[in-house]
C-alpha cells in the first residue's frame, strides 16, 4: 500500500485524515470501484488538461463520469486539451503510471472539480497506486479542493 509522499506530506501539514482501502490491482477508477465494491461516483479521478500557453490544469470528476472540456473552457474562457501522457508521467513521478491522486495542490497545480462531487459525504481518491484508495470525508474532500472551482464539468459514459 504505497502513498505518493506528495500527497502524504501534503496531508500531513494540511491536518487531512484519511483511511485507506486495498483493493486488488485496477488499471483505472472503474476498476479500483470494481475491485473495492466501492460505487463509482464516490470515487474522484484526475483528468490532466493544458492550455496553448503551458498551463496545466487538474479536472477532478466522478470515475463513472468522462470530462466535458467544452465546458470546461466555455467556464473559464480557455482553451485547454488534455495533456499528453508522457507529460503526465513526469509530473507525477512518486506515482504509478497511471494513478494519479486527484489533489492538484499537492502537485503544484490549479483544479477544477465536478459539482456533483459536492453531494457525497465520503469521497474515495486514488493514493499514488493502484491498489490503494483513500477514503476522505465531505469536509476533508472539501479542505483539499480549497479555493477551486467547482462546476458542472463531466457528462455520463454511457449515452
Amino acid at each position: 500500500m504505497a502513498i505518493s509522499r506528495k500527497l502524504e506530506d501534503y496531508f500531513s501539514k494540511q491536518n487531512i485524515s484519511f483511511q485507506r482501502v486495498s483493493h486488488f490491482y485496477s488499471n483505472n477508477s472503474i476498476g479500483s470501484a470494481v475491485a473495492s465494491s466501492i460505487p463509482p461516483k464516490n470515487i474522484a479521478k484526475a483528468v490532466l488538461l493544458v492550455d496553448h500557453d503551458g498551463h496545466r490544469l487538474m479536472a477532478v470528476l466522478p470515475a463513472d463520469q468522462k470530462i466535458n472540456i467544452v465546458s470546461i473552457n466555455e467556464e473559464l474562457h480557455a482553451s485547454f486539451e488534455l495533456l499528453k501522457e508522457r507529460d503526465v508521467f513526469n509530473l507525477f513521478m512518486d506515482c504509478a503510471k497511471g494513478a494519479i491522486p486527484p489533489v492538484g495542490e499537492a502537485f503544484n497545480m490549479s483544479m477544477v472539480y465536478d459539482e456533483s462531487l459536492d453531494m457525497l459525504d465520503n469521497v474515495f481518491i486514488e493514493a499514488g497506486d493502484h491498489e490503494t484508495l483513500l477514503k476522505l470525508t465531505h469536509q476533508d474532500f472539501e479542505n483539499i479542493m480549497g479555493n477551486s472551482k467547482h462546476l458542472k464539468i463531466s457528462k455520463n459514459m454511457l449515452h
